[in-house]
Parts: C-alpha cells; structure tokens; sequence
C-alpha cells in the first residue's frame, strides 16, 4: 500500500518557524520526484495547488522563496519542509505528492492527506 504521510503541522505564531515531513512507504522513493504542495486560498488540493519544492535547486515558488527550503532523503525516504519566518497567509493545509519521473511510473501520482499549519497570534 502506497503512502504519504505528512506531519509537523499546527499553530505557531508570525515569524516562528516549522518543519513539516513527509514519510513514503509502499513505493519506490528513488524515482518520483516529491514535492510540497499547497492549495490557493479557498481552493482544493486539486486546483491552485502550487508546487514549492521537489528537493531539488528549483522550482521553489516565488511566495515561500528565500523562506521556505526543501530536501530529501532518499534512505529514510522522507521530504522535509522547512519553514521560515512564517506569515499568516502561509496558513493551509500543506500536502505531499509523488510523481513518477521514470517510464515506467508516468502517471502515477501519490498524494498525502496533508497537515495543517495555522500561524494567527
């Protein structure tokens, strides 16, 4: 059974910071490319979903960029988030997708259930 598991998320105040993780299992980490996803405001996971890092140098949306960074383990299979200076417009729920990069795993995209991250004081 494939799966994305995000954790991390919560309330925190304006200008703290968060880390968000996202565990895989049931799939080859290796070869899909893994990404931070969050949805527009008032939107669902399915439109306006904006990708802000797939772990690599780019494709870091311009609204996070210089805040925001993202890595990847491959070992543990994991993608991390790590959130800086956090504003309340940051406040979604912030999901995870895989997206096989590989011939053989065109199509397959695996979402998480994402985790909610609230910044309000």
């Amino acid at each position: 059974q494939v799966q994305l598991v995000e954790s991390g998320g919560g309330s925190v105040q304006p200008g703290e910071s968060r880390s968000l993780s996202c565990a895989a299992s049931g799939f080859s980490f290796e070869g899909f490319a893994v990404s931070w996803y969050r949805p527009a405001p008032g939107k669902e996971r399915q439109s306006g979903a904006n990708s802000m890092s797939d772990g690599g140098p780019t494709n870091i949306a311009d609204s996070v960029k210089g805040r925001f960074s993202s890595s990847r383990d491959n070992t543990k299979k994991t993608l991390t988030l790590q959130m800086n200076s956090l504003k309340p417009e940051d406040t979604a729920v912030y999901y995870c997708k895989a997206k096989g990069r590989l011939p053989g795993d065109y199509g397959k995209d695996y979402w998480g259930k994402g985790t909610l991250v609230t910044v309000s004081s």
